[in-house]
């Protein structure tokens, strides 16, 4: 899921995509039907509008950065404009010292407030991309939390021994074939969660972006490792069930 050549470390939003929309296809194929063919469909929807998205937080916001030199241009000025029109030699030469102080104090405090109203105008285009991310990052968690309750009720253990079902229990109509080829395609939509979000920690380096997406990567890295728990008991009991 990346480029070839020099940039072959860095994760490919195209191929990202065309994975999801593939294992989309899977999905519907196999359970046409099914809340998790939805849930792909969704899944699918929100990786182009991914991509997209990734693709424009690349680009640079021009009007917040020409807010920003003119913030800087204005800012200088101001000062170069006041420290011009002082008369610093009668200054030093009537006032006395209290005076003094409390002109410096005065001109300190107004150099801090426009170096802090210029530092407010520089960040303000990655604290609103930081923003619109952290926003998409949720729907993340959501989407994996999604999944898992889809597959919450898909038990092994029941779908081998062939139990009688009580009348709360849920209905049960697939395969051994069909419950494996299921509880894969979960962990696979998972894994694709968080390449997704991978891409956004990519373009806008931010301590609370990237540890956001380490959070996803490990809720998603977490819930797989549960579903595949439930794909290994399918294969330890289809081999004691042959053996047998």
């Amino acid at each position: 899921m990346a480029n070839s050549g020099a940039r072959a470390h860095v994760l490919d939003a195209t191929h990202i995509v065309r994975t999801i929309e593939r294992l989309q296809a899977r999905v519907a194929e196999r359970f046409p039907d099914s809340g998790l063919a939805a849930v792909a469909a969704d899944l699918a929807v929100t990786a182009q509008a991914t991509a997209n998205r990734v693709s424009a937080l690349s680009r640079p916001y021009l009007g917040l950065r020409l807010l920003a030199l003119l913030a800087i241009v204005c800012g200088i000025g101001a000062q170069v404009y006041v420290a011009g029109v002082i008369d610093w030699r009668a200054v030093l030469t009537r006032a006395d010292p209290v005076a003094i102080t409390q002109g410096l104090d005065a001109t300190v405090n107004l150099l801090l407030l426009a170096f802090a109203a210029i530092w407010f105008v520089l960040t303000l285009e990655v604290r609103l991309k930081r923003r619109r991310v952290l926003k998409r990052l949720y729907e993340f968690r959501a989407f994996a939390h999604v999944i898992d309750m889809h597959q919450l009720t898909k038990d092994p253990t029941v779908v081998l021994s062939g139990g009688a079902p009580t009348p709360s229990s849920p209905e049960r109509r697939m395969s051994e074939f069909e419950l494996s080829r299921y509880l894969d395609y979960c962990t696979e939509m998972l894994a694709l969660i968080a390449k997704l979000a991978a891409l956004y920690a990519g373009q806008i380096q931010d301590s609370s972006v990237v540890a956001s997406v380490n959070e996803i990567e490990e809720l998603t890295s977490n819930l797989g490792r549960k579903i595949w728990q439930k794909i290994m008991i399918i294969g330890q009991l289809d081999e004691h069930r042959v053996a047998r």
